[in-house]
């Protein structure tokens, strides 16, 4: 038989909980505090599970046989319904915590430990200073691409254009990241690339193998700091980032093995480098020495 608002809001508690049935699997349980729960008893794949709508009075009747009704029908599509009632929740905790900046900062957070301190740094100064400040707070589903395009129109304009497409793709690797985790169904900067402007790279001067005898003729004869002409021979030895050679420190070489190990923290992508062997000339360990820091003289293995 079932209840009525009169016979739920007079059910008084007794000393042992107790249920009062609506039908179809709904019931009232009332404990010795006085609290009356909606509850729901059901089986799914053959067993017997119970799901919870909430506490009268602040969830009626009629709402908890709505309850009842819809938790009925997603039975009958073969769901869960304690199973899609946690999905739902879910999908609503995460909306709260949307924001294009809540999310950058989280995906930063998943990938800082595979970076350098030093481009893990680089990437949150760029979204601090030309990304967070125009979008940082709108819901990372709702942006479109003509507001992210015009964002980063403002660097170009600048001149920072090849800032601009880099940033555009980390923008780009947040909506992936807002995609997956449920915040985001597309991505709004992956065809921004043909409306940026166009910069052509400049490549740093380099030179050919012909030139060599040259450069090492003019770098004997330099007279400025030794250790300008000791560390542009470990450059031309190793082709190592000028970054990479002037924070080297001695520990990070096996002149024995002609080894120099670049260690991870050191690296852009955090993974070790070893550079190809060299020798050392003899006598020059000492050459360019401060504290631990490195730069010798070399000569190529013969």
């Amino acid at each position: 038989m079932k209840l009525n608002a009169r016979q739920v809001d007079a059910a008084k508690p007794r000393e042992k909980a107790y249920k009062l049935a609506d039908g179809a699997g709904l019931y009232l349980e009332v404990v010795p505090s006085g609290s009356r729960y909606w509850r729901m008893k059901y089986r799914f794949n053959g067993k017997e599970k119970r799901m919870a709508f909430g506490v009268y009075p602040a969830v009626s009747l009629a709402q908890a046989r709505a309850l009842r009704d819809e938790a009925k029908k997603k039975l009958a599509e073969g769901i869960d319904p304690s199973f899609a009632k946690k999905e739902e929740k879910l999908v609503r905790d995460v909306q709260l915590n949307n924001t294009f900046q809540s999310v950058a900062l989280e995906w930063h957070g998943t990938k800082v430990s595979r970076w350098s301190e030093g481009y893990a740094s680089d990437i949150l100064e760029a979204f601090n200073k030309d990304i967070f400040p125009y979008i940082g707070q709108q819901p990372v589903n709702e942006i479109k691409p003509l507001v992210l395009l015009n964002v980063l129109r403002r660097m170009e304009s600048r001149g920072a254009t090849e800032k601009a497409k880099k940033v555009r793709q980390r923008c780009s690797e947040v909506f992936r990241y807002a995609i997956v985790t449920g915040r985001a169904e597309y991505n709004p900067a992956a065809d921004l690339t043909s409306a940026m402007s166009g910069h052509e790279s400049k490549h740093y001067p380099f030179l050919t193998v012909e030139e060599l005898p040259d450069f090492f003729k003019a770098l004997a004869g330099y007279t400025g700091s030794p250790l300008v002409v000791l560390a542009a021979r470990l450059l031309t030895l190793t082709g190592v980032r000028t970054g990479e050679l002037r924070g080297a420190s001695w520990s990070e070489f096996d002149l024995e093995k002609a080894v120099w190990e670049i260690p991870a923290e050191r690296m852009k992508m955090k993974r070790p480098h070893l550079v190809p062997p060299f020798y050392p000339s003899a006598g020059n360990r000492t050459a360019a020495q401060s504290d631990d820091w490195a730069i010798s003289s070399c000569v190529p293995r013969a």
